[in-house]
């Protein structure tokens, strides 16, 4: 039996070819992504540029606001999620950050946490990053709690969606 063709990538290969490796994989979310450069933390690793807003999430998809998701339709597709992120999807800002807190390294996996830009996932998984404060199954961040999330990048309108859950877990519990 064979299975038909996935719509991915649909995009002209390699979009990224001084930054990105893909390595494809056979079987569902197996292929990763590599670094080919070496950039100290914080910095600017790629604009997101070639994305297209959607109507509904998907697993494919990315949130850019309260409700409005786009395809990132670049290699950049590739870039999986860790619980100990190598880069930030900056979606207000349109780019892809080097994460603050380390360099990144030419060959090092290149990954981003998942709930800084997703509230519910459309598809939760059980993250395999190995990292020895993994947070287990990832489903968004709505479920993770603003304490849980503090040590991570959090773009705004995650940040804003905790606060509202805070203030009205807080209403509840003194109403």
């Amino acid at each position: 039996m064979t299975s038909s063709p996935s719509p991915y990538p649909s995009w002209e290969q390699p979009s990224h070819p001084k930054l990105i490796k893909v390595h494809r994989i056979a079987g569902a979310h197996l292929s990763y992504s590599t670094s080919l450069v070496s950039l100290p933390a914080g910095s600017l690793f790629s604009p997101i540029e070639n994305h297209f807003f959607i109507k509904d999430r998907d697993w494919t998809s990315v949130e850019a606001a309260d409700g409005t998701h786009i395809d990132l339709n670049s290699d950049l597709f590739f870039v999986n999620h860790s619980c100990a992120p190598s880069l930030e999807y900056d979606v207000n800002r349109m780019e892809v950050r080097v994460s603050r807190d380390r360099d990144l390294h030419r060959g090092d996996l290149l990954t981003f946490f998942y709930p800084s830009t997703e509230w519910d996932m459309a598809q939760p998984f059980e993250c395999h990053c190995n990292d020895q404060l993994c947070l287990g199954t990832i489903k968004g961040a709505s479920g993770l709690g603003k304490a849980r999330l503090q040590k991570y990048w959090l773009n705004m309108h995650i940040r804003e969606r905790l606060e509202n859950q805070a203030e009205r877990e807080t209403k509840e519990t003194a109403g």
